[in-house]
């Protein structure tokens, strides 16, 4: 029996853009002129009291990647090196990927920028964005009456 998808009218959609950015970013790159541009893969999701985004970064440090926050839109940046040494070795494949990266996310504007924090564990990274206390759901108290 086939499994049951929740229809997404803007799923394909959503796709698409992500696509069409990797793209451009892949042709076009972050403006740095020297270096190759590659892409972490990013995931982003919800919970009741922050916005997550969690980043492959393996290979990295934290010394590697710059996060900045400039009028609600989250960036990542840095680079990974090659760093094998090459005197003698004769590689037969490179598959890694190596250079700048640079991804943006666009937050929504009620959120607390002055408490995200990020920490790095396995060659992941996690950001969390608090919600501001006006978008939490909470619970509203039911008075009774004598």
């Amino acid at each position: 029996m086939p499994a049951v998808v929740r229809f997404d009218p803007f799923r394909d959609i959503t796709s698409l853009r992500d696509e069409m950015n990797r793209l451009f970013s892949r042709t076009v790159g972050d403006g740095v002129s020297s270096g190759s541009t590659w892409t972490p893969a990013v995931d982003i999701f919800d919970t009741e009291d922050a916005i997550v985004l969690k980043a492959e970064l393996p290979g990295l440090g934290t010394e590697d990647i710059d996060i900045e926050i400039d009028d609600n839109v989250l960036t990542l940046k840095g680079e990974r090196r090659f760093t094998d040494p090459v005197d003698e070795a004769r590689f037969h494949r490179l598959e890694r990927a190596y250079g700048h990266f640079q991804r943006s996310v666009t937050l929504p504007p009620a959120v607390k920028a002055d408490e995200i924090s990020a920490d790095m564990e396995n060659g992941v990274l996690t950001v969390r964005v608090p919600k501001a206390d006006e978008v939490r759901p909470r619970k509203i108290a039911i008075a009774a009456s004598a």
